[in-house]
């Protein structure tokens, strides 16, 4: 009986040692080589920023979720302007920072640098200049990403872009637009995966052209599910914006596709617009991953 009772005392520590380790932060560790860093998140290589010379834009590609593999996709033969998570805008005084081609448009990185603030954040600073040949420069941005990790099965990226204006800037009805997510194809709505907003709605029928605070993509992997949400924060001009979506794996908060009376966005040289956005890779589905409270969390930020 003595023995019994020593057994079960030890298997209850042993489950209270794997909760407490689920919801341990994890340590963070990120490197610069050449044109990119590279971020670890415990012993997983989580994501690589890239800012080569010769891209449209920086992105991050791979974006590994908790298993290991991608949730996100680079580039395909009908969309090769889709760079896994990115953040970019065509219609600009004539420019075009979202499609290939960098004559038509370029976002530039300028510098990047990397801040360990302690061993579970880390925060890239980036400056980029939004330049093609022919034209003055419409924008510069400056952004800070911060990566952080709460448990083994969430990682998160806090985005934060300041855009000045250097000229007069305006942005015609596009639906290529600022902060976007291509997902792996295993993972979209057309191969048995979720897209769902905050409100409950589903697939691109119901979430197209919605406001909504966030949405989350996912679908099966293995034997479970893993995906990446998209959070807008309330801060936000044009909070929150309505989405352009598409079960095939693409979601991107995107007000300048839904101008008021279909005007054009204008903004004058010197006014500064900051977006924040936070993304979570998670393991489970939307509620497992406890997305709401997560958006709740960050709106007091």
């Amino acid at each position: 009986m003595k023995k019994t009772m020593i057994s079960l005392a030890l298997l209850i520590g042993l489950a209270g040692m794997q909760c407490e380790s689920s919801f341990a932060q994890q340590k963070i560790r990120a490197e610069k080589i050449g044109s990119r860093i590279d971020i670890h998140i415990g012993n997983l290589f989580f994501t690589s920023y890239r800012f080569d010379s010769n891209e449209k834009y920086p992105f991050f590609y791979p974006v590994n979720g908790p298993s290991g593999a991608s949730v996100s996709s680079m580039r395909n033969g009908t969309y090769p302007h889709h760079s896994s998570l990115f953040f970019g805008c065509d219609m600009v005084n004539g420019g075009n920072y979202w499609q290939e081609g960098l004559d038509r448009g370029q976002i530039v990185s300028l510098r990047a640098e990397i801040e360990q603030v302690d061993e579970f954040t880390v925060v890239i600073h980036n400056e980029n200049i939004w330049t093609r040949p022919g034209a003055k420069a419409p924008i510069k941005d400056i952004r800070k990403i911060t990566v952080t990790s709460s448990s083994k099965d969430i990682f998160q990226i806090d985005f934060d872009v300041t855009m000045e204006m250097l000229e007069n800037v305006t942005i015609k009805k596009t639906n290529h637009s600022l902060f976007s997510g291509r997902m792996d194809p295993d993972l979209s709505v057309v191969n048995g995966g979720t897209m769902i907003n905050a409100e409950g709605d589903r697939g691109e029928k119901d979430t197209f052209g919605k406001p909504s605070p966030w949405i989350d993509f996912y679908g099966p992997r293995g034997s479970g599910i893993e995906g990446m949400a998209i959070i807008q924060h309330p801060s936000n001009d044009w909070y929150p914006s309505p989405w352009f979506t598409r079960d095939y794996g693409f979601f991107s908060p995107t007000p300048m596709y839904w101008p008021e009376d279909d005007k054009e966005t204008v903004l004058e040289k010197g006014e500064k617009v900051t977006l924040r956005y936070r993304v979570l890779v998670h393991a489970g589905d939307h509620q497992g991953a406890g997305i709401a409270k997560h958006f709740e969390d960050y709106k007091g930020q």
